[in-house]
């Protein structure tokens, strides 16, 4: 089982299964337009936008489950995401990462690659870097600027 193997929904409310990305190198973030941590959508946008024509793709799934820091719809988030940080990378309806009620893409991820909460998602914009097989290679804590995550991409990047 891999990445590929869940199906998701789109911020434009339309079915999408993550095997469209298979082959590609992607990096799985929960986010959230009202947290302390948000200018992190400039930093995961220059990523895309640098590494896309290699294969690579920044997957984001906002969650309100941190102090209420994602209040509106998804409609609300695409919208501020576009408009506020210029936002192009594909964005996904709002899920729970934590608890009974997660998204089962988040819970294989943090089974996968539990970190320091022993399989919870400890706050937004935690990242998941994904390899082309679709099997999570490493995980980063929510204060780990996308800049400093840019040599782990181009090293699976380099690698078929």
């Amino acid at each position: 089982m891999g990445v590929y193997d869940f199906n998701v929904t789109t911020i434009n409310q339309e079915k999408q299964s993550l095997r469209d990305y298979e082959g590609d190198v992607l990096l799985i973030v929960n986010t959230a337009t009202k947290c302390g941590l948000k200018n992190q959508f400039n930093g995961l946008q220059q990523l895309h936008d640098t590494y896309k024509d290699q294969g690579f793709t920044v997957l984001g799934f906002p969650s309100n489950q941190f102090l209420n820091q994602e209040p509106g719809t998804d409609e609300d988030i695409n919208q501020t995401c576009q408009m506020n940080f210029g936002v192009t990378f594909p964005l996904f309806s709002k899920i729970n990462v934590n608890g009974k009620n997660a998204h089962p893409l988040f819970t294989y991820l943090t089974q996968e690659a539990p970190g320091v909460m022993g399989g919870k998602i400890k706050w937004n914009f935690t990242k998941f870097l994904i390899n082309r097989q679709g099997e999570v290679v490493e995980r980063f804590a929510p204060k780990t600027e996308p800049e400093k995550i840019e040599e782990f991409i181009k090293e699976q990047l380099e690698k078929s």
